[in-house]
């Protein structure tokens, strides 16, 4: 990851930080709800939703993801840009958060060609969604959790032990579940990829305690806190450029 210091390192620390079919996994219970909770709008006239804020790699020094309000076909939408650049746009819910279902549409205007989710050169995505839960630490395989207490210790955060990204992937059948080429404490679930086809919008609705099973039923049953939610892309590991839209960000119950 040309541009900056210490990359393997930095970029770990920053996957982590984020801060998605297994036959046979547990079914995973609700541990909390709140009724209907809400997301602030990911845009606000022409500028980013308050409550949302940008995040890139530590110390990066590399391009920042563009995250700017646009309207698309009579929609107001978050346009991602990403061009050889890293970043997300998070927001931190209030505790005791935990809903049933989360819904939004996106299109993709320009994909990356490059984009291989398998191998850590092609670890790039044009648009992805993202919840971080707070999993135990107990639940966390011993020499992955020796790797996330350090990160902890040099970024002096509570990075969560769980983030699942719903992404659009390249080549990857759709309804795989990939673990991140650099770290296991994020996993995808392949909602879009390749074939699909460019500047056509797609309306998404997942049922968040199924594919949080899906992806993590090997280390957990139960649904732990919901800490982060995220959108974003990158474009750093190719080097490459992507461009998508995303709208309508909500949590359904």
């Amino acid at each position: 990851m040309a541009g900056c210091a210490r990359p393997g390192v930095a970029r770990r620390l920053a996957l982590v930080a984020l801060a998605a079919c297994v036959v046979g996994l547990p079914k995973v219970a609700m541990a909390v709800e709140v009724e209907s909770p809400v997301l602030p709008p990911l845009v606000s006239g022409a500028s980013l939703g308050a409550g949302w804020r940008v995040a890139g790699l530590p110390a990066q020094t590399l391009p920042v993801t563009r995250f700017t309000p646009e309207a698309v076909d009579g929609r107001t939408a978050l346009r991602i840009e990403a061009a050889a650049s890293y970043g997300n746009l998070l927001h931190e819910p209030p505790p005791g958060v935990l809903p049933r279902f989360l819904q939004w549409s996106w299109r993709l205007a320009l994909p990356n060609p490059a984009t291989d989710l398998r191998q850590k050169a092609g670890d790039d995505v044009a648009a992805k969604v993202c919840l971080s839960f707070k999993l135990p630490l107990a639940r966390v395989p011993f020499g992955e959790r020796l790797r996330l207490q350090l990160a902890r210790v040099r970024t002096g955060e509570p990075l969560p032990a769980a983030t699942l990204c719903w992404v659009w992937g390249g080549a990857e059948a759709v309804g795989t579940v990939v673990d991140n080429a650099y770290t296991r404490r994020v996993r995808y679930v392949v909602l879009r990829n390749a074939g699909d086809g460019v500047d056509t919008w797609f309306a998404e609705s997942r049922d968040i305690a199924a594919d949080f099973a899906r992806a993590f039923g090997d280390e957990a049953t139960t649904l732990p806190p919901l800490v982060a939610v995220g959108v974003g892309a990158d474009a750093d590991n190719t080097g490459g450029r992507s461009l998508a839209h995303l709208a309508a960000l909500r949590f359904s119950p």
